[in-house]
């Protein structure tokens, strides 16, 4: 129970006591910097049930907290303002709790407890992964670190998009212009060589249109009778058939594409305990709509094509299955959800990362598996975020024009590199060791740049600014712990790390640093609750702050007491170990040395 926890009992009582009125709840802020005090009550609200003067129910309450409440030593009152000063022992104390804890903030799963599914990535296997991805693998992967961290068991996974006419258009164009090019003949990662064809696709496509527009057709026309998209739709349908042609090169063309996904992935941090592909899911939920059909949760038009009417719940009219009995989208998603609970009986609830250009499918999906009657239905979550610019501009794959993973991430380690060696800050170190040290800036720079900004927003990603090594950047925070950890190396000579120290007097900003580190285990919590890697990010930039405010305040191994000395360090050894944490969920590496 942190500190606002324990005292808003004790005011309540206070309240009671000396004014014979309970109250609901009590307002509390951080005291202001020109007053004295260590955490603030607000009485003014308390004029709703407690009538009199704000400042003579100040004094009375906190008169009474001084008297009957061991961890107050005093406080004062300014207007309506309880300035509440807490005890060292109080903090020492909760300090004690939580030094050897190497997990402090961290809540074991319940065995009890439902699990909960998170997908992220979900790609389309016709282009490597790109700038959209990243953020989408970061925030997915960081939600299913933080709801792990929270207390809950958690399954990672993702729907590959395998199938279809976009996938069609890349081993047509391999097909026609490939040559018999492979990932080992040309040197590249395999879904950069289908990628390299699904732009190629489109630029025959292109020079197809503007040929049939010059012979007469309408632009329209030429879109839908251009040769080369009529021999990709022949392709689908005969891949849709089951030829084995078609079905071998997809399988070799599909097999590239995962080894370049999984060295990305590998590279980024991110990995998943199960997959789906929509090869295998895109025929389910057909039964559903058949038994929606009998329950009146769907309906059946003349053309003999099924809608559910979401209009009453202020949504529209959503096709479920075409008037030929294909499926559609929705389709396939309301049976890979229920597919996942049968595979997965543990689970009760999913989140889905994907771009807030799907919230309204989001809305209307798990509007109707509620109306088809599922309990966990009403745990399903949009994880919905907005989209990731570059200066350069807007980003389109099929052009050729995307900002690609691999890319990032190699020119996000070169960036590292050249500003650490302006900064002369790697004196002493291997070349191995400074390779793995700007790759380990270099991706915490782009994790902590995507991940400290609220997901619904969009995003402006500049490079050289997210490895700034000021202000609230990952770089900044890592350099922090490696600072610590310079300070752990000459204490552990000593051996103060391990000491006992007795009753000292703790400095002011000793307790503000303390404070910090109460914040930690809601901070996770509440992370976990908003589905916000940002709130984890912005704390620690926060501890971080505080931090080298109390370095740069108190001296640590300078410290005249032994007891401080100790303290002091210990202190710094768990401030590290919640950094090293809270970047942990974000997916971020802290170095030893920078």
């Amino acid at each position: 129970m942190n500190l606002q926890d324990t005292l808003s009992n004790q005011v309540k009582q206070a309240v009671l006591a000396s004014f014979n009125v309970e109250i609901e709840s009590v307002e509390f802020q951080a005291t202001r910097k020109e007053f004295v005090g260590d955490i603030t009550v607000v009485v003014f609200p308390m004029l709703r049930y407690v009538k009199g003067n704000p400042i003579v129910i100040g004094e009375t309450i906190g008169n009474y907290l001084v008297d009957n409440v061991d961890n107050v030593k005093a406080f004062n009152v300014v207007k309506g303002f309880l300035n509440i000063e807490i005890s060292d022992s109080y903090y020492l104390n909760f300090f004690d709790t939580i030094k050897d804890n190497d997990t402090y903030g961290f809540v074991n799963s319940s065995p009890s407890e439902k699990a909960v599914m998170v997908e992220y990535s979900s790609p389309n296997t016709n282009k490597p992964l790109h700038l959209g991805h990243i953020r989408n693998n970061l925030l997915g992967y960081s939600v299913a670190e933080i709801l792990k961290a929270a207390g809950q068991k958690v399954y990672k996974t993702q729907i590959i998009n395998d199938r279809g006419i976009h996938i069609c258009k890349s081993m047509l164009a391999w097909k026609l212009f490939g040559h018999g090019e492979t990932p080992e003949s040309t040197g590249l990662k395999g879904d950069k060589l289908v990628g390299n064809y699904y732009v190629k696709f489109d630029q025959e496509y292109k020079k197809e249109i503007e040929s049939l527009v010059s012979k007469g057709k309408s632009e329209d026309e030429a879109k839908k009778s251009a040769p080369i998209l009529l021999e990709a739709q022949e392709m689908l349908r005969e891949w849709e058939k089951g030829d084995d042609e078609t079905v071998a090169l997809w399988k070799k063309m599909n097999g590239w594409v995962y080894e370049g996904f999984n060295e990305t992935y590998k590279n980024l941090g991110v990995d998943f305990d199960t997959l789906y592909y929509e090869s295998n899911t895109y025929l389910l939920g057909k039964e559903f709509v058949a038994e929606g059909l009998k329950s009146g949760v769907f309906h059946t038009e003349e053309d003999g094509s099924v809608w559910c009417d979401l209009t009453d719940e202020g949504l529209d009219k959503k096709i479920v299955q075409r008037a030929d009995g294909t499926a559609v989208y929705m389709t396939q998603d309301i049976g890979t959800a229920i597919q996942r609970i049968k595979d997965f009986p543990d689970v009760g609830g999913m989140v889905y990362t994907v771009g807030n250009e799907q919230d309204y499918h989001f809305q209307v999906l798990f509007l109707i598996l509620k109306k088809l009657g599922f309990e966990w239905a009403k745990n399903l979550y949009h994880l919905s975020y907005g989209m990731v610019d570059l200066p350069s501009g807007k980003m389109k794959s099929r052009e050729g024009t995307v900002v690609d993973a691999d890319d990032l991430i190699d020119e996000m380690a070169a960036t590292a590199e050249e500003i650490s060696k302006e900064l002369g800050k790697l004196e002493g170190y291997s070349d191995e060791e400074k390779q793995d040290l700007y790759k380990t800036i270099g991706l915490g720079a782009l994790k902590y740049y995507i991940l400290k900004v609220d997901p619904k927003k969009r995003i402006l990603f500049d490079p050289r600014e997210s490895i700034d090594f000021q202000g609230n950047t990952g770089p900044f925070i890592q350099y922090t712990y490696a600072r610590i950890q310079s300070i752990l190396r000459k204490a552990t000579s000593s051996k103060l790390s391990d000491q006992v120290i007795n009753a000292i007097e703790l400095h002011e900003k000793e307790k503000e640093l303390l404070k910090q580190l109460q914040l930690f285990p809601e901070v996770i919590q509440n992370a976990a609750s908003q589905h916000s890697p940002a709130l984890i990010a912005n704390y620690t930039y926060d501890l971080v702050k505080e931090f080298n405010s109390f370095y740069q305040n108190v001296s640590i191994l300078g410290a005249d007491i032994e007891d401080e000395k100790i303290f002091r360090v210990q202190l710094s050894k768990v401030v590290a170990n919640t950094i090293k944490n809270a970047f942990g969920v974000l997916g971020i590496k802290v170095p030893e040395r920078m």
